[in-house]
């Protein structure tokens, strides 16, 4: 991995752990508010809604857009938290280890993002990690950004906000030694690592 590379992960790490404190701040008003007898409204429900929404997503990013050193894991746990991020609308088939190597994590939350970003309309993505990882997204229908998906071939491409998960995902397979292969198909994408 590159300099760079390295600066980019700690910079998405460094972001995502100082969003946490405001974040632990905003459940304990939430629940303190409970407590003390207030009442459970609609706007209520809403904040917590949120707030659980916005520490998954937290998650999620410090994972995929974090660093990932070489001993580190994820536990079950932090990885089943991460994926209860809110936009995904694709079923998600993964029965989840008890706890996965952080770099392999931080591979397959990048695919997951890249395969989200083309199943908006729902489908199915199924990752397995027996003898590589395997991440197989399917659908009826799938809305593909051709510049995008060519971040995956040329990752030093400008890429945008949006798209930022095809360009690092190469980056991260090579510093895992790892070889990014792609096979698209009418209604299914499989990315192994």
């Amino acid at each position: 991995m590159s300099r760079d590379d390295d600066l980019v992960a700690l910079v998405g790490s460094r972001i995502c752990h100082d969003l946490v404190s405001p974040l632990g701040a905003i459940g304990n008003g939430v629940e303190l508010m409970t407590l003390t007898g207030g009442e459970e409204t609609p706007e209520l429900d809403l904040v917590q809604e949120s707030l659980a929404n916005a520490r998954a997503r937290i998650r999620f990013f410090r994972i995929a857009f974090g660093a990932a050193p070489p001993e580190a894991v994820v536990r079950r746990a932090e990885l089943a938290e991460a994926l209860a991020a809110g936009e995904r609308r694709a079923a998600l088939d993964w029965p989840l280890p008890d706890h996965l190597p952080r770099m392999e994590a931080k591979l397959a939350l990048l695919a997951l993002a890249c395969l989200d970003a083309a199943m908006p309309f729902g489908g199915t993505v199924r990752v397995t990690t027996s003898e590589c990882l395997e991440i197989t997204g399917t659908a009826e229908r799938l809305r593909l950004d051709e510049a995008a998906w060519r971040l995956l071939d040329t990752p030093h491409a400008p890429a945008t906000p949006d798209t930022v998960q095809f360009a690092l995902l190469p980056r991260a397979a090579a510093a895992a030694g790892r070889t990014l292969g792609i096979t698209r198909d009418p209604g299914r994408i499989r990315m192994r690592l």
